[in-house]
């Protein structure tokens, strides 16, 4: 599906418009002003500290598809027959990574391939997905075989040029439209350095220009990542093979995404051994959730929820049309294009209340619409059991992907018999709905968390600290 230059992904509670009719945002009250100020300094302190030089975006082709400026390879239009197998390849090409020397084994940290796989949505429908494998440099010396980890990414948007493949190879892309950030960089890198090879998925439909991401969709994340694996697996000249370790890596929504493969993999793919899962911060149950990050600095977020719910469910249209009013639906439109960077910026601290015909939140709407329940319901991680450790993290001050809620998954794994090592992080509140006591969990854990998987992948067993549960935060 093409889009004319800069036009903003259509999406299906609302029309396409050109950028230049659409309603520019109000005024934002001065309090507002001077937290996104705070956070926006925050960010780019963040942006200082990867050293990574901003990269424009790409010049346009005739008849690209376009997004806020960038233009998306041809390689990320998914063609109209798949393979019937799940995590069969569909392309591959080599993939330049931005951050790469040269060395004696060949390019530090590896060698990527951009990769495009079939898997399946929730739906129960073929889709195309894509992503990145990186052939690790280095050598893996925790015995055996060289292991495979796959990353799940946290939030990176709705637009195809936020997909985290594209970041692999644009760390930082700023063109005056978008802003996006290739932040789940360093976690692969860091995994690459111990000689773990690497596949990331994009998710169904981020990168790949057919449909809209269906951000947090547990099946859509869940079986994009395993199916990502397969893929790996699948590639000519790739050094992990069936008898690989396997692990599953992802905060945030990759939380939620990595716990979702979790639980589903002795269903969907038993032909997968998983060593251990990492899960941090995972978006469980999301009629909490969407109470965390509504009028947040993630508020963004929100938006990309319901414009994967209506694509993957029609019969939420009408519901749609009842309550979502003409700045709902223009905001919808507006977000399906954007990367995080571009929502915190444009949409940061806004309430759904703004976008309703009556003034009711979302969350309130959720309490009074059975339909809007279930769907929610199905989306809840912790209804199935894990076969394989599964390390969960959550920070104790998580106003955003609340603690709460990520804590009653161990619960819930734990009472399933489930071999779960659960880690609450302790740290001071850095700023209700401001993202800091989100994101600071995923920097000071993450060494910890390399850590536990890579023993897993290295064979040695882990110990459920479950019985601790009642003492835990």
């Amino acid at each position: 599906m093409h889009r004319p230059h800069s036009t903003p992904r259509p999406h299906p509670s609302a029309g396409r418009r050109p950028r230049a009719e659409r309603k520019q945002p109000s005024a934002r009250p001065e309090s507002a002003a001077r937290d996104r100020g705070r956070l926006l300094a925050t960010a780019l302190a963040v942006l200082a500290c990867l050293s990574v030089q901003a990269l424009p975006a790409a010049a346009a082709d005739a008849g690209a598809v376009v997004s806020r400026g960038v233009t998306i390879p041809a390689f990320y239009t998914p063609p109209a027959n798949l393979p019937a197998a799940n995590g069969a390849l569909i392309r591959s090409e080599p993939l330049p990574l931005a951050l790469s020397l040269p060395g004696l084994d060949g390019p530090l940290p590896g060698t990527a391939t951009r990769l495009m796989y079939k898997s399946t949505d929730s739906n129960g429908q073929p889709v195309a997905v894509t992503g990145a494998y990186i052939e690790p440099s280095a050598a893996w010396k925790g015995g055996g075989a060289r292991p495979l980890v796959a990353v799940a990414p946290g939030t990176m948007g709705q637009g195809d040029q936020c997909a985290a493949s594209m970041g692999l190879e644009h760390p930082i892309t700023f063109n005056g439209e978008t802003v996006s950030v290739g932040y789940e960089d360093l976690a692969v890198y860091r995994l690459l350095a111990k000689g773990v090879a690497v596949v990331v998925t994009d998710y169904v439909g981020l990168g790949a220009t057919d449909r809209l991401h269906t951000y947090v969709d547990r099946l859509d994340g869940g079986h994009a990542l395993l199916d990502a694996v397969r893929a790996a697996r699948g590639l000519t000249g790739a050094s992990v093979a069936a008898a690989s370790p396997v692990g599953l890596f992802g905060y945030s929504q990759g939380g939620g995404a990595s716990a979702s493969a979790a639980e589903l993999q002795p269903t969907y793919a038993p032909d997968i051994t998983l060593a251990g899962t990492y899960s941090g911060a995972p978006p469980a149950n999301l009629t909490s959730v969407i109470k965390g990050i509504d009028g947040s600095a993630l508020a963004g977020a929100l938006g990309w929820s319901l414009n994967g719910f209506l694509q993957s469910d029609p019969d939420l249209q009408d519901f749609a049309d009842a309550h979502i009013n003409a700045a709902g639906k223009a905001a919808l439109n507006d977000l399906s294009t954007m990367c995080v960077g571009d929502a915190i910026l444009g949409y940061a601290f806004k309430k759904s209340t703004a976008w309703t015909t009556d003034g009711k939140s979302v969350s309130q709407l959720v309490e009074s619409t059975p339909a809007l329940q279930a769907t929610l319901a199905d989306q809840r991680i912790g209804n199935l059991k894990p076969t394989s450790p599964v390390r969960l993290v959550t920070g104790v001050q998580d106003d955003i992907v609340p603690h709460a809620q990520a804590r009653q998954l161990a619960v819930d794994w734990c009472r399933k018999g489930a071999d779960i090592t659960y880690d609450a992080i302790v740290l001071p509140n850095l700023g209700d709905g401001l993202l800091l006591n989100h994101v600071a969990p995923l920097i000071t854990d993450q060494g910890d968390a390399i850590s536990w998987l890579t023993d897993r992948l290295s064979g040695k067993r882990a110990s459920s600290n479950c019985w601790t549960m009642p003492l835990q935060p």
